[in-house]
């Protein structure tokens, strides 16, 4: 018996492509739980007043603010990208989970928005946290399921959407200081 028939990943159809990468991967996991780990890795360059260039991969972003936080607004801001991240999780967490599920979907719309008090960032008040205060998505999901349905596919995604865990759960973060001089 493979691994991915121990954990109940449905076979793979050609109306569910992801069930093959997901038996694939319980496979390989199975075999020597290392294979579990994935790194995931980004460079950034600062250019032109707050604004970046970040490279994951073979993929490049420009990242900026708008003037009322002193950039040139030529590109989303690091907090429009986290939402960017978060939305952009979520629709591959419903798309893989949905057919791991058998539950089918239609269309899927992503909406979210979050608070942030400038306070923090600008360090007018160390009682405001520099990030967001909350976040709010509302996913519309289009299909011929049930509520119910959806209601649990909406659990399961939130329960195993990557991104979102970034935000609910304390992630470790270290960081090293180069000091380069001529």
């Amino acid at each position: 018996m493979t691994t991915s028939e121990l954990i109940d990943i449905p076979a793979a159809t050609a109306d569910t492509p992801l069930n093959a990468i997901a038996a694939a991967t319980a496979d390989a996991v199975g075999k020597n739980p290392t294979n579990a780990v994935a790194v995931f890795a980004a460079d950034g360059l600062a250019t032109d007043g707050v604004a970046s260039e970040i490279s994951a991969r073979k993929f490049s972003v420009t990242v900026d603010e708008p003037a009322t936080l002193g950039g040139a607004d030529t590109a989303p801001n690091p907090v429009e990208y986290y939402l960017v991240g978060l939305l952009s999780c979520q629709v591959v967490t419903y798309r893989f989970w949905a057919q791991r599920l058998g539950i089918v979907v239609d269309s899927i719309k992503l909406h979210a928005e979050g608070d942030l008090d400038v306070r923090g960032f600008f360090g007018l008040d160390d009682e405001v946290r520099p990030g967001f205060t909350q976040v709010r998505v509302v996913v519309d999901v289009q299909g011929p399921e049930t509520a119910d349905r959806y209601v649990e596919l909406q659990r399961v995604v939130e329960a195993h959407c990557p991104v979102l865990d970034l935000t609910v759960n304390p992630t470790p973060v270290t960081s090293e200081l180069r000091i380069n001089q001529d």
